[in-house]
């Protein structure tokens, strides 16, 4: 016997081919990049994605923003096990070639070591994203294939820049460990999969009805995402501030340290007081400005990762 929500989807669906057996909207994978167009932009306007292409990123904000991706990728894998079979997702179902938790594991272990569940934090607006994965899954199940195809064609696309530009930038062992997340042994070649991934979403029988929602679920999916990078910005913007309001006194105590003094030119400005005060301001700015754009690039990778498709 179907589950009840297998036979629900499939007698909705034909009654309301009975009322229209043509569909408007085209291809579905079509119909997605068309539709998201705009969030897709708002997106890529990002300061993280501004800033990423610059290199700026730390090894700590790094790990950041993998660790808010585990948790999206425990819940959406969760919920694609739990609707497998289901008719609006059983096409696209390619556990062994895109599932990213394993892979996720083995980098928050080699990052955080072997209690790395009891070290990672999941924010506020990862958790909202969570939840929205799992109401779909399992309220909406119709809807998943939005959330699969803008995380895992941007994990072939995007997220293979991000490997390169992390591995270089962040000098990671050559063996890999920390990027397995990027690593896709299962696909030989990613411009042929995703061919593949769209012509089978494109074979989903759909009515109109659940084609449109599938494209606004797609949309509600690009600004989970862009909540995420909001609140790490704010994270980032408040852990700044409090450097800000550290640096000052740190840079005193480096004018009365000897090792700082034979390295700078403190020697001599401490010898004029009344001159020394516009170079601290000045040093203390600058420190400040960059290290808010090290921790905001980290983030962008996240970014990245969602939000940039191969033609």
């Amino acid at each position: 016997a179907l589950p009840i929500s297998t036979k629900r989807y499939r007698d909705s669906m034909a009654s309301e081919q009975r009322q229209s057996s043509t569909s408007v909207l085209g291809d579905l994978s079509e119909a997605l990049k068309e539709v998201s167009k705009e969030v897709h932009q708002q997106a890529e306007d990002t300061t993280f994605m501004r800033n990423f292409q610059k290199g700026l990123i730390s090894l700590d904000e790094f790990k950041m923003v993998m660790s808010s991706i585990y948790f999206i990728y425990e819940a959406l894998e969760e919920e694609i096990e739990r609707n497998k079979d289901h008719p609006a997702f059983a096409p696209v179902y390619f556990p062994s070639e895109l599932h990213r938790k394993v892979a996720l594991e083995q980098d928050m272990e080699y990052f955080f070591g072997p209690q790395w569940r009891d070290i990672i934090h999941c924010p506020v607006a990862t958790q909202q994203y969570v939840a929205r994965l799992h109401h779909v899954g399992q309220r909406e199940p119709e809807l998943l294939v939005a959330h699969s195809y803008t995380r895992y064609l941007g994990d072939l696309s995007g997220g293979q820049v991000l490997k390169k530009v992390a591995n270089k930038t962040l000098e990671l062992p050559a063996s890999g460990e920390g990027m397995a997340f990027y690593t896709f042994d299962r696909v030989s070649s990613a411009t042929k999969f995703k061919q593949l991934y769209r012509s089978r979403m494109n074979s989903i029988e759909m009515s109109n009805s659940i084609k449109t929602r599938i494209l606004e679920e797609a949309k509600k999916a690009f600004l989970l995402n862009v909540a995420v990078f909001e609140e790490l910005q704010e994270m980032v913007d408040s852990q700044a501030q409090k450097i800000g309001r550290l640096l000052p006194e740190n840079h005193a105590s480096r004018k009365r340290s000897p090792v700082a003094t034979l390295n700078g030119p403190s020697m001599t400005a401490s010898r004029h007081e009344n001159t020394q005060e516009a170079p601290r301001k000045t040093t203390t700015t600058t420190d400040i400005a960059l290290l808010r754009w090290i921790l905001v690039a980290g983030f962008a990778m996240m970014a990245l990762a969602v939000c940039v498709y191969a033609m």
